[in-house]
């Protein structure tokens, strides 16, 4: 279930100014619904304790969610918009004509923002499963993968008969090789991804890079 859109209908708590934008009241409930989440679970986070660190009324919650669900998956929705704009700044910040390197920084960049948020990721999408053909946040991962796939073939940087195909195997096995490390308890995010990019480049047909840029 979406966000509620409309006006403000409920009066603002008198410890804040009536004046604040209502995307800013929406960001710091959520803030605050997230940080409780981390800190203490869903199940154990109350609405009540929510509007209270956010401080706002309770009717001001109401407004904007249904329930604490309907909350939670709003929250998905920002990790994965968060996700995705923090893999497009750093690509971004590659040669435009270099798509060996935007590839590299795509792979590399998903394994620390994954060990960085896997917390909080298995919170807002606790029934996740990375394979899942109807998920829309995976859907949108693989697409933003997929068109730098095809644009690096349409540069002839690498010769893929099915580009959608080869970006669901780099990403199930980005996120499959980071899951296991995290389960081992590893922390060398850097040779994780620099792994990971040497084995996707061969995949591509390419020779891999001693290192990864950056």
């Amino acid at each position: 279930m979406s966000v509620k859109t409309s006006p403000l209908a409920k009066r603002a708590s008198p410890s804040r100014p009536r004046t604040k934008p209502a995307e800013v009241r929406l960001e710091e409930l959520m803030a605050a619904a997230e940080a409780l989440f981390l800190s203490q679970g869903v199940e154990a986070t109350t609405i009540s304790e929510i509007v209270q660190r956010a401080e706002v009324a309770k009717g001001t919650f109401y407004h904007y969610f249904d329930s604490k669900n309907d909350m939670l998956v709003a929250l998905g929705q920002r990790y994965t918009q968060r996700f995705l704009a923090r893999l497009e700044e750093a690509v971004n910040a590659c040669p435009e004509d270099d798509w060996v390197a935007k590839v590299s920084c795509w792979i590399g960049t998903s394994v620390q923002a994954y060990l960085d948020t896997y917390r909080l990721h298995d919170i807002v999408y606790p029934n996740h499963h990375h394979h899942d053909r109807g998920n829309p946040q995976r859907n949108a991962i693989l697409a933003q993968l997929q068109g730098i796939l095809e644009g690096g073939q349409r540069a002839g940087c690498w010769s893929l008969a099915q580009p959608g195909v080869i970006a669901s195997l780099i990403y199930a096995g980005v996120h499959g090789a980071t899951d296991d490390v995290i389960a081992a308890g590893e922390d060398d995010a850097r040779a994780l991804a620099e792994a990971i990019v040497q084995a996707c480049l061969r995949m591509l047909g390419l020779q891999p890079r001693r290192r990864l840029r950056g």
